[in-house]
């Protein structure tokens, strides 16, 4: 009876690591231009190389690119609200360059996407919060302030944190295109190496 049990107990074991990849899990990325690829087209941009390289593990796996040129932190309570709808396991955000690029006011930009990841994890979604950096014209003292919001957010919520998205990317000219500021389809492949671990990680 006992050998019968250890042959069930080892059965049902080895079933469950078997299958876990099987398990079903919805990714939304929320961002601006950066996360949707502009200037480049939909299967070169991270996201895409992301569920290109994940579903081949995860059958289940879907993702959705929620990126939108242009958009602020302002937008992040009011967009999470609506995607949660579709019960997201992870949320990835990447929001905000375009607050620190228009120089608008830090603590506000810092309540709106603490208000949004609040919302994400209220409802048992897991965040990953990727950090945005500041052109160096924008001095010393701004960037530093910009870029602690993100630590601080990171650190006060445990998040998941990628403490820069264009890491290894931004300020290289083959990597951008010609405005210098959005990744061409190579500096997204980049993009795509740094994200993947921490993705992997959460799945």
């Amino acid at each position: 009876m006992f050998i019968k049990f250890i042959s069930l107990l080892l059965f049902f074991t080895i079933n469950t690591f078997c299958f876990a990849d099987n398990k079903p899990h919805k990714i939304i990325f929320l961002g601006d231009s950066l996360t949707e690829g502009y200037g480049v087209s939909f299967d070169e941009s991270f996201p895409r190389l992301i569920e290109n390289k994940l579903k081949t593990k995860f059958k289940d796996l879907t993702i959705v690119n929620a990126g939108s040129s242009g958009s602020t932190s302002a937008s992040a309570v009011k967009r999470v609200k609506w995607l949660i709808k579709s019960k997201p396991t992870i949320l990835f955000i990447a929001l905000g360059a375009n607050d620190g690029l228009r120089g608008l006011n830090l603590k506000q930009t810092e309540k709106n996407l603490q208000d949004a990841i609040s919302l994400a994890t209220s409802n048992n979604i897991k965040v990953i919060l990727a950090g945005v950096r500041l052109p160096s014209n924008y001095g010393v003292k701004f960037r530093k302030q910009f870029e602690d919001i993100y630590i601080n957010l990171a650190k006060n919520n445990s998040l998941t944190f990628i403490p820069y998205l264009l890491k290894d990317v931004a300020g290289i000219k083959e990597l951008n295109q010609s405005d210098r500021i959005h990744p061409n389809k190579e500096g997204h492949k980049v993009i795509f190496k740094t994200v993947l671990p921490y993705i992997e990680k959460l799945l």
